[in-house]
């Protein structure tokens, strides 16, 4: 065993710094947190995985669902007007009518641990996806969901977050010491 013992007091402060910037990583995650939210948030304007994959594009029934029978968006001989074009034309995946799921997302750190994620509870069946009928039928008889829905993962870490995260470390690290 090599023991050195270290007398110079500049040097000591500089590895307590350093012992309790390790030791309390709460700080440095909270970066990251807030960084990976303002990412995640991104991914909805652009429909992107954090891989940079573009997600699968609504249905026809979904776009056919959003029109429903609602007048205001249908001519006189029922094909759809320019307003109701315009709802079709707009309408990004994941967004859906409220953008409740585009909003709900945080970041929260436990101890040594960050998580990122949605309060919405269907976000789960967003990231991952969901076959026709995987969570059983309504009172109705109709399967939940009532088609398959595909994966658009939007919680995750792409190679620019990756990059933020350790800039973000070693700024942590460099202000520690």
């Amino acid at each position: 065993m090599i023991e050195i013992k270290v007398d110079n007091k500049a040097v000591l402060e500089e590895l307590y710094l350093l012992s309790h910037a390790v030791n309390d990583p709460s700080p440095v995650l909270k970066g990251i947190g807030e960084a990976l939210v303002k990412s995640t948030k991104q991914r909805f304007q652009t429909s992107t995985a954090p891989d940079g994959s573009r997600w699968a594009p609504n249905s026809q029934a979904t776009y056919l669902r959003d029109l429903g029978s609602a007048k205001s968006l249908h001519g006189k001989d029922g094909r759809i007007n320019s307003k109701g074009s315009g709802k079709v034309m707009g309408k990004r995946p994941l967004i859906g009518e409220t953008g409740n799921l585009s909003q709900q997302i945080h970041w929260r750190v436990d101890a040594d641990a960050l998580s990122v994620g949605s309060t919405m509870e269907y976000a789960a069946t967003q990231q991952f996806g969901a076959k026709q009928g995987a969570f059983g039928r309504d009172k109705r008889n109709h399967p939940i969901p009532w088609g398959d829905i595909p994966a658009r993962p939007f919680l995750g870490v792409s190679d620019q977050d990756a990059s933020k995260i350790m800039s973000i470390v070693n700024e942590y690290l460099r202000g520690a010491l």
